[in-house]
Parts: structure tokens; sequence; C-alpha cells
């Protein structure tokens, strides 16, 4: 069985990591949610309480295919300023494990100079802030790039989450679960200027 951690700090965006963990969940993937604080309790930036599975020092690394850094600020942020997680996405990446973030996630990635030689996305508004990057691509919803997944926000979890269980089921296992999903309908809703 599969198996990826959620990373999860005060602030994160509940949509891109509980929609995620759930997608997961029902691919039968296992998934930690796992706290970087001392306490299993995390608050969302929408005030939802949410208990996770497990301490960041409570975890075996080398018991997973994966992780993923859900957005939301103050989250990502304090995602990017620990050094545990940092270090443990380089290490994954290095190992050529899935390294996936969402929105103002790829921060995180950032930081830990994953994103060196990939593309990648975020949220438009981070564009900027991430440096260490080869190239971005501001027309995709999601970008794979190797073992790398980013995607560009809450509006697109549940694409994140189909992303992650092809790279990790195959391809037979996404599409058991996305009936009523029509990729073109999400490109035309996208398009619409407000």
């Amino acid at each position: 069985m599969k198996k990826i951690i959620v990373f999860l700090a005060d602030g994160f965006e509940e949509i891109e990591a509980l929609t995620v963990v759930d997608y997961l969940r029902r691919a039968d993937i296992k998934v930690d949610t796992v706290s970087i604080k001392d306490d299993l309790e995390v608050i969302g930036a929408h005030d939802i309480k949410v208990i996770s599975d497990k301490k960041i020092t409570e975890i075996n690394k080398d018991e997973y295919d994966g992780l993923y850094i859900p957005g939301g600020l103050p989250g990502a942020t304090n995602l990017r300023d620990d050094k545990r997680v940092v270090q443990m996405a380089k290490e994954f990446n290095d190992s050529k494990k899935i390294v996936a973030a969402i929105c103002a996630g790829p921060i995180v990635l950032d930081k830990a100079r994953v994103l060196e030689d990939k593309k990648a996305t975020s949220f438009p508004s981070f564009k900027e802030k991430l440096e260490n990057l080869k190239e971005y691509e501001d027309d995709k919803i999601v970008v794979v790039d190797d073992n790398v997944i980013t995607a560009r926000g809450a509006a697109v979890a549940v694409y994140m989450a189909l992303t992650l269980i092809e790279k990790l089921c195959g391809e037979d296992k996404k599409e058991e679960l996305k009936p009523g999903i029509q990729q073109d309908n999400v490109e035309k809703y996208f398009s619409i200027k407000y």
C-alpha cells in the first residue's frame, strides 16, 4: 500500500489539505496528516480545527512514498520556516519520491531547492517568491515534472488529488475516482475574466 505525508501547520488551507486527504484515502492510499507542532491539533486558515494523525516527531520518513504541502497563510510560511519539513522535501526529492505542493505551498519546495531543475506553478501571487525554479508555468492548473507536482490553488485541489493518485497508483485508479469531472469545463471556468 502506498503511503504519503500531508503536512499541516496552523493556517493551512482546509480545502487544499482535506480534499487531497479524502481523495487519496478513497484510492486506498495510506495518508498520515502530520502536525509540525508539539500537539496534534492544527487550526486551519478559516478556523477549522483538525486533529492530525501524527506529530512530525513521530514519523519515520523512510515509510513514505511521498509528501504533500498544502497552501494557506500562514500555514505555508510556517511549513517553509520549519527546517524539518524543508529537509524532508529535499531528501524525498533526492530519492525521487513524490514531492507535491499547491497554492502557496511551493515556497517550501523553493526553499528546499527542489524546483531548481523543474517546471512548476503556484497561486499567481506567489510566482515572484519562487526564486529557484527552472520555469514557471502560467497556463496550467497542475504541473507534473518527474516526481514534483505543483498546482494553482483551492479551486483545483481535486485535480491535485487525482494527479497524486495517478502517480502513486496508475491511471486506472485515477479514472475510478473522476466521474463527473471534465478537464475542459475547468479550463473554460478559469478563462472567465472577473
